[in-house]
């Protein structure tokens, strides 16, 4: 995986495009949805993981990063604030669905799985 989910070209973000199997080289190709997580910046991937292997626990994370507990607190904050903008627009990708379901643009059962998906 690119250690960026943004474009080298011209920063645009990146998409999932196929899926391989590791054991039987299987592929799958599509347009697939992206984990909330994958879309996040490294820095940001990396500090929630280590926020999951500190348990939560902020001072744990402000020693093991060597910064204090108020740059952690900060940083928590401003992931807070990006997950929340993912999930709405998530939200908005549900709806756009559910309008293309009612419009007969998407049969309902590709739409629920693709909604399903997010």
């Amino acid at each position: 995986m690119p250690s960026s989910n943004h474009c080298s070209y011209c920063d645009a973000g990146m998409r999932i495009s196929k899926l391989t199997c590791e054991e039987c080289g299987l592929g799958h190709e599509g347009d697939f949805f992206t984990p909330r997580l994958y879309r996040l910046e490294p820095e940001e991937q990396q500090f929630v993981e280590l926020f999951v292997v500190a348990s939560g626990s902020l001072k744990q994370m402000a020693a093991a990063l060597g910064v204090s507990y108020p740059t952690v607190r900060n940083r928590l904050d401003r992931l807070i604030e990006t997950l929340k903008a993912e999930q709405h627009i998530d939200e908005a990708r549900k709806e756009t669905i559910l309008k293309d379901i009612e419009a007969g643009r998407i049969r309902p059962k590709h739409g629920m799985r693709m909604i399903e998906a997010i």
